[in-house]
């Protein structure tokens, strides 16, 4: 019990949890100094997302492809990667899973989800193991590369949905098989009709496997030591190289995933988009607020979902601008970033906890 008291107090906990209430703080502030009531917009914050089943089913929701997108950014860094890249894997995962979701037919349920998940991430993933090999082999940044890719898989994309999957008189492809869903009809219907689906478990489950892969197997070892310094992994015989595309590629499944899980578990279609969705830049501020932890990812995309989700009550419920909430969360970020000016507040309290340990 004294463990876990110390875990939930030491340094490393305590503050982004006081980045989180300066930053809601600074928001206040904000919303004061533009005539509106703070305590009334975070009140209608809150109530837009616990104020009903269905609210909660879709804060999940919101949830979901934060947590994904944010273990591919993490993982990244984990290995030395700067990982740009998560908003345009996630967009190619999401084509390779309308693909098989709207192209196979005949298939059971079993057999036609799994696969359009395994090939949406796969896709997902070899679109970040580009990123990967040109580092590897050409010595190309990875931040250049997968910026410049994220717009090449939006235009990509739009092509194939255009070519292959286009409804007519439609900008978006025919719905998915209904063998490829993995929406919960069940729970959905339990929650006033939330979209709910398996891939907020996949995505727990990917958080499992993040921790299991990075600090439990020989490879992740590997992948951690070339992070750490590429000669020292060099010297001792590992294929650097090798190790950077495999990152990227595990880093590209990832978000791939978040794709996947958007298409096959919320919408059943894909639209000729304008613009990129925004999960993958989302992920890199979850994968910051979560220190590239898994289980920190896991609460910073709470934290984001949830208040992304929570924006439209402070809309309708207050009157405050939504990209308040925006504020809010960039405040967060900055804060948690700053850790000079979180140590600064929390000097009081360290202190006072050195003088009992003395006494």
């Amino acid at each position: 019990m004294n463990k876990i008291v110390r875990v939930f107090t030491s340094e490393s906990a305590v503050n982004p949890l006081v980045a989180i209430v300066l930053g809601l703080l600074f928001g206040a502030l904000i919303m004061l100094a533009g005539g509106y009531n703070p305590i009334a917009a975070y009140g209608a914050l809150f109530s837009r997302i616990l104020g009903s089943p269905y609210d909660i089913g879709e804060s999940i929701r919101a949830i979901t492809p934060l947590i994904l997108t944010g273990l591919s950014v993490a993982f990244a860094f984990r290995t030395g990667l700067f990982n740009i890249g998560a908003e345009g894997q996630f967009v190619m995962g999401m084509t390779g899973a309308t693909f098989i979701g709207v192209k196979i037919h005949g298939l059971p349920w079993i057999i036609h989800a799994p696969l359009a998940v395994i090939v949406g991430a796969l896709v997902g993933g070899l679109w970040g193991a580009i990123a990967g090999y040109l580092k590897a082999k050409r010595g190309v940044n990875e931040v250049i590369t997968t910026i410049m890719l994220n717009w090449i898989s939006l235009f990509l994309s739009n092509y194939i949905v255009n070519a292959f999957l286009l409804e007519p008189k439609q900008q978006r492809s025919y719905m998915i098989q209904d063998s490829a869903s993995l929406s919960i009809g069940w729970l959905s219907e339990a929650m006033n009709h939330a979209r709910l689906h398996w891939g907020t478990l996949i995505a727990i489950l990917a958080a499992v496997v993040f921790y299991l892969i990075l600090w439990k197997t020989k490879q992740g070892y590997e992948l951690r030591a070339v992070g750490h310094n590429i000669d020292a992994a060099k010297y001792a015989g590992m294929n650097v190289n090798k190790n950077i595309i495999k990152a990227m590629f595990i880093s590209g499944v990832f978000a791939g995933l978040a794709g996947v899980f958007e298409v096959l578990g919320v919408f059943h279609y894909q639209v000729v988009a304008a613009g990129t969705p925004g999960y993958g830049f989302d992920g890199i501020a979850v994968s910051l607020l979560g220190a590239n932890n898994p289980i920190g990812v896991v609460l910073g995309a709470v934290l984001f979902g949830g208040l992304s989700y929570g924006s439209a009550g402070m809309s309708f419920g207050a009157d405050v601008p939504p990209e308040i909430i925006r504020i809010v969360i960039g405040s967060v970020i900055f804060f948690v970033a700053t850790q000079g000016i979180v140590k600064w507040v929390l000097i009081p309290f360290y202190g006072k906890r050195k003088k009992e340990r003395a006494s």
